[in-house]
Order: C-alpha cells, then structure tokens, then sequence
C-alpha cells in the first residue's frame, strides 16, 4: 500500500514537473534575450514549481540549518539526486551553475540554461574550454552573482563520501574565491534513476565559509568533511584525496 501512494504521487508530481519545466523553459528562451528579469522570472518559476509539487505532491518537506547569502562566493553542493539541481534557481537570484555539457542538448531546456548564463563542463575540452569556463565563471562573479559547483562531479548514493573530483581545486584557486560548503541528504526521499519518490524531510545543512588562497589539501579536507556532514559518521574517518577522474 505504500509502494502504491508513493507510485500515484510520484505520476502526478512527474506530470506536474513536466508541464512545469515546458513552461519555464520556453518563457525562458523567449524572453531572457528581449526582457531578462522576464526571462529570469520564468527559470524562478519552474525550480518553484518544482518545490512545490515535491510539498504538495509528494509529502517532501525541505529544512535549510544555516544561511546561503546571495553572493558572490563559490557554494560547492553535495550531489546526491537531481532534487538539489532543480533547487539552484529557488534558492538563489539568478546564481551560475557549473553543469555538464551534455545538458544543453536537451531541447528547449538547453537553449533557456545557456540564454541563463549556467556555465557548461566540458570534461572531454581542451584548456580553451578551461578558459572559456573560468571566464564565463569570473563575469558571473563580477555580476554579484553566487557560483554553485557539485565537486564530486555526478550524482552518488545516499551514505556514498567519494573524492573531490580535481576541478574543484582549479577552480577555487584560479577564481581565488570563498566557499561556502553545503551538505543535503536528497537521496533516500528522491533516489537517483527511480521514477518513485518518497515523503520525507530533506536536510541542507551550510558549512562555515572557507576562505580563498588555503592550500589545495586544506581546502579540499575541508570542503569534503561539510559536504558529507549528514553522511553517517563512519564515512567521515578518513578524507579521501583528490583524483582527476
């Protein structure tokens, strides 16, 4: 009987989602060339949506233990389910999300990310990839606006602490910025791969402030240990090193 709510809430909020993201997607596209607040206002709209219908729809409530300043500082996410990509636009006015390339080639979706300004990951690029990404990463900086980084690089189970992957290190020395570490424990409520989500309370839990020019060790341990804080503590005896896979 629970499989079965949870199966029937999860239709519904996936439906919700798909009109929701249709619309923001295409006010999007339409209007953040011609009328950006218009344009920016429609993104606000589908992460809000988004919010919403996992509250209303699917019984998630969402709990923030800390304070995420709109900034310009680096915030470096835990990455346990697609819940807290959704949530970037919600939580922050118009931040720069570091997201992999292959995102922009979905349709419509892809065109209002870029018109948005997210910045694409390019693993397979170049150094002028490199450089394109730090300097689209610098203007957004330079415009007041929040950097939000998911340093393990793709999405890990719930308990799961792997190593930073070695752009993190890249980037927080080159930008020369503060980080702002923020743990979530999305994964058991809104499991990566499973079309069932379930009611729950999902955790952010912000870091302290990490600040610019630590050597890549420090910053690294440190930044690792917050983001895996509402892991259990057992993953938390020894920081793993960085790799660049």
């Amino acid at each position: 009987m629970r499989y079965s709510i949870a199966l029937f809430r999860s239709i519904l909020f996936w439906i919700g989602f798909a009109v929701a993201s249709f619309i923001g997607s295409l006010g999007g596209v339409l209007f953040l060339k011609i009328a950006p607040p218009l344009g920016r206002g429609f993104i606000t709209f589908w992460a809000w949506s988004h919010r919403m219908l996992c509250l209303l729809v699917l019984g998630q409530r969402v709990r923030i233990i800390g304070a995420m300043p709109n900034e310009p500082v680096l915030y470096v996410f835990k990455h346990e389910s697609a819940f807290e990509t959704v949530e970037q636009p919600y939580l922050f006015d118009h931040p720069a999300v570091f997201a992999k390339r292959e995102l922009f080639d979905i349709p419509l979706w892809g065109s209002a990310a870029r018109q948005y300004g997210l910045i694409p990951v390019d693993r397979e690029g170049g150094s002028k990839t490199m450089r394109a990404m730090l300097a689209a990463a610098k203007a957004a900086l330079a415009q007041g606006r929040p950097l939000c980084l998911f340093a393990e690089g793709t999405r890990v189970a719930r308990g799961e602490a792997p190593p930073l992957r070695a752009g993190f290190a890249g980037i927080y020395r080159m930008l020369n910025v503060a980080v702002i570490p923020v743990a979530i424990d999305s994964g058991d409520a809104y499991p990566n791969g499973k079309w069932v989500k379930w009611p729950s309370t999902i955790t952010y839990l912000v870091g302290d402030m990490i600040p610019a020019g630590l050597d890549r060790a420090e910053a690294e341990d440190r930044v690792w240990r917050a983001i895996n804080a509402l892991n259990p503590p057992s993953a938390l005896e020894q920081s793993p090193a960085s790799t660049a896979s």
